[in-house]
């Protein structure tokens, strides 16, 4: 079975709750608000790897649930890049 090292998952826990913040906070505060979409960006190549990861250990569950939240990340990424930039 697949495990990783608990310095690299304190990592991927911080850079998800980084991306988190920044998905919210520039569109809320007017500051710096074009990181909205690269935190989307950052944060899309995260669950893919989290997908891959899952594929691996053949956890369906945790892959659907990565599935949809990828797909929501690529919709927020693309709102800000192409829709509505800002």
């Amino acid at each position: 079975m697949l495990s990783i090292a608990s310095g690299f998952r304190r990592f991927i826990a911080v850079a998800e709750v980084l991306a988190g913040i920044g998905l919210i906070l520039p569109v809320l505060t007017g500051v710096l608000p074009w990181l909205t979409p690269l935190a989307a960006v950052g944060l899309m190549i995260v669950l893919a790897g989290a997908v891959i990861f899952h594929i691996r250990r053949k956890e369906y569950p945790n892959i659907l649930f990565k599935l949809v939240l990828l797909a929501m990340t690529a919709f927020v990424a693309y709102g800000r890049f192409v829709v509505v930039p800002l």
